[in-house]
This record gives structure tokens, C-alpha cells and sequence, in this order.
């Protein structure tokens, strides 16, 4: 089974330059906790709502500060073709339940697929291996000092 088949190909896009307050509010509108940040079609980036949190609000940031101070740079994706089991083990290998989804013809962003799209896939077997990834402590996502 390809990603394309389970992914949501509804995505809200966020620009680096926008004010994280404005990302909260499209994360609160679409009931999602991360967006991919855009450039025109280029993905340059994931904001999370831990980011917010994290990276703004608890290092004293206002709403005003610009999404590119505290996303995500370099995000890992998934390419529109890829197969599900494969993405599955990316995604508990880096610890991530999204991941944004490019097409091999042009490398513009078409999706998101999610720990939740896994789970409602037929593949039991690929979201059970990404959530044992995902629920270790630590990662590459960690945002604690001990990282």
C-alpha cells in the first residue's frame, strides 16, 4: 500500500514569516497539532503546537513571533509513493506521528500522512511498529536540555 492512499491531501500550508499566533489558530481551525511550513510549493519546514509552546511561549516569545523562529527546519518526509510499512518505520525511527508527503515529480508538498492515518489503514501491523517507535523517551524531537 503507497502513502498516497491513506494520507490527508487537505493540508493548511503556513509560511515562515507568519506569527505563530496565526499557526495556533489554523492548528485550532483544522483540530491538528503541527503544520507544514511553506514556500510557495517548497517545504521548509514543521511548526508543532509543542514548538509553540515550547520553543515560543515558554522561552517568553510573544504572539507576534514569526513561525520561522521556532518550527522545525529540514523536516523529514514521505514521498507520495512510498510504501506504507516504510514511512511507518521512518516515522518510529525519528520519533514523529507526522509527516508531510511530497510527489516525485516536482517535489511539491501533496499531503500529511499521520500516526492516526496508519492506524486506520489496513496495515495493523505498520502503525503498531511507529507508535513503538514513537512512544520511546528521547528522540531527535526531544526539546528537554537532556535531549
Amino acid at each position: 500500500m503507497k502513502v498516497s492512499e491513506i494520507m490527508s491531501s487537505d493540508v493548511q500550508v503556513i509560511s515562515a514569516e507568519q506569527p505563530i499566533q496565526e499557526a495556533a489558530r489554523l492548528m485550532m481551525d483544522a483540530d491538528t497539532g503541527a503544520l507544514p511550513v511553506g514556500d510557495g510549493e517548497r517545504l521548509i519546514g514543521m511548526v508543532t503546537d509543542r514548538d509553540i509552546a515550547v520553543r515560543g511561549v515558554a522561552e517568553g516569545r510573544g504572539p507576534e513571533t514569526p513561525v520561522r523562529d521556532v518550527m522545525s527546519e529540514r523536516p523529514l518526509f514521505a514521498w507520495d509513493d512510498q510504501d506504507v510499512d516504510e514511512v511507518a518505520l521512518q516515522m518510529s525511527d525519528a520519533q514523529v506521528r507526522r509527516m508531510p508527503v511530497l510527489s516525485r515529480d516536482g517535489e511539491r508538498l501533496v499531503g500529511i500522512v499521520s500516526l492516526g492515518d496508519l492506524a486506520r489503514s489496513d496495515r495493523d501491523d505498520a502503525a503498531q511498529a511507529a507508535l513503538e517507535g514513537i512512544s520511546e523517551p528521547g528522540g531527535e524531537h526531544n526539546q528537554s536540555e537532556q535531549g
